[in-house]
């Protein structure tokens, strides 16, 4: 068993976008691992396993337009299931 389930990606476009700031936000309010942030000021590319994704999307739509959303069950995959 996983400790973090749902593999989440997305990308963010928006305005002063700050990566640091991004990754900060994570590290104090969620629980996950394998954080990737990375981007520039109008476009952030984000990458992390958590076992609440609706939360990371609820925050992400607040710093611009999200899109591109994959949220992948990884306990499914790791038992040969799609999805």
């Amino acid at each position: 068993m996983l400790e973090y389930r749902y593999d989440t990606q997305l990308l963010i476009e928006g305005e002063d976008l700050d990566e640091n700031v991004i990754s900060e936000y994570f590290n104090k309010n969620f629980k996950g691992d394998c954080l990737l942030a990375v981007g520039d000021d109008e476009l952030i590319k984000i990458h992390f396993h958590t076992n609440e994704p609706w939360k990371v999307l609820e925050y992400c739509s607040t710093l611009g337009e999200i899109y591109d959303i994959v949220v992948e069950d990884m306990d499914r995959q790791s038992r040969g299931l799609k999805g």
